[in-house]
This record gives structure tokens, C-alpha cells and sequence, in this order.
């Protein structure tokens, strides 16, 4: 078995999000995306040399550093690009307890054909929470959707999804206010 990779490429990270799922969560984007979809929100992360170079374990760090969130969205660029960086990153969040979701612009069964011949997509797939895929359509844009840029894309919920044979849809949950254990 190789070893797991120790760095990842990335555009950035936002300790503070709002925007990329449910409740106050930790973002972090990817550098590198092949999709080029116009109107791509984050363009500068679509260059796979851009960005910087970071350790896993320092982002680890910078994420446990913040005592205010319990979740976490891999988003960029494409993480599944990443997949192998995406995976052990996932993996060391769940060993915490963080929930994780994971945007892509590729569609959940393409990614799960791909995760035939790259294991690692599989693996991301199995760890994520929940997954927002398809390509960002400039056309079907609109502000009034929830966690997602364009109508044709999906918010999944991967463990139902599993459980159920077919794509199952995430629905919104009632926010949980008490205090978290980590605090």
C-alpha cells in the first residue's frame, strides 16, 4: 500500500463560511479545475500550478485552531482532481468528528465510475457527508438556491444515497444550537 499523500494544493481556505453549507463551517479550495465553467465563481482557482502548496497537517491545524466550527467543505477548483490530497484530509477530519461536504463539478455517477480506476475518489465519496455535484451552467444561476449555483445541480446525501441504491436528495435539517462537545 503507498502512503497516504502529506500535501495539497490549494486556492485558499475560509474559517468563517456561511455560504458553502449549512451552518458556520471551515472552507477549503482546491487549486486545480478542468471544468472551466463560465462564470466560475472562484476563476483563479481553476490553474492546477497556481495556488500554494500545503501541508496536511497544517491544515489540519488551522482548522482545529477554530473552536466555532464542526464542519467542513471541500470546494475549489475540483477536490476530486485531488482526490487522493481530498481523501486523506477527509479521512483525518472524520477521525475528529467534523461533518464534511464536498462540491464537484463532475456528476456523482460519473465520479463513481471514475472511482473504478482511481480508488481514492471512491474513498472521498465514502467519507463525504453530503456532495453538491454537476458543472456550474451560467444560464440556470440563481441566488435563491440553497448551497448551490445552478438548478441542474444536486445537494446528495451520500450515506442515503448508499443505503437506498439511488441518488437521494439532502434535505435541510433543523439546526442544532447546543453547544458543541469540542467546547
Amino acid at each position: 500500500m503507498m502512503n497516504p499523500p502529506t500535501e495539497i494544493r490549494l486556492f485558499g481556505t475560509a474559517s468563517d463560511s456561511i455560504v458553502d453549507g449549512p451552518g458556520l463551517r471551515f472552507a477549503v479550495f482546491v487549486q486545480g479545475c478542468s471544468h472551466h465553467c463560465p462564470g466560475c465563481h472562484n476563476l483563479k482557482s481553476q490553474d492546477p500550478s497556481g495556488g500554494q502548496i500545503r501541508t496536511l497537517d497544517s491544515l489540519m491545524e488551522e482548522i482545529k485552531a477554530n473552536g466555532l466550527v464542526h464542519d467542513v467543505t471541500l470546494s475549489g477548483g475540483e477536490p476530486f482532481e485531488q482526490a487522493a490530497a481530498c481523501a486523506e484530509l477527509a479521512r483525518r477530519l472524520k477521525d475528529e468528528g467534523y461533518g464534511l461536504w464536498a462540491y464537484s463539478g463532475y456528476l456523482y455517477e460519473d465520479l463513481c465510475e471514475k472511482a473504478k480506476e482511481e480508488p481514492a475518489i471512491g474513498q472521498l465519496l465514502e467519507l463525504a457527508d453530503v456532495l453538491v455535484d454537476g458543472p456550474f451552467i451560467e444560464a440556470q444561476k440563481s441566488l435563491g438556491l440553497e448551497w448551490k449555483g445552478s438548478a441542474n445541480q444536486r445537494v446528495i446525501d451520500l450515506a442515503a444515497t448508499r443505503q437506498a441504491g439511488h441518488i437521494v436528495l439532502w434535505t435541510h435539517q433543523e439546526e442544532d444550537f447546543n453547544r458543541p462537545l469540542k467546547w
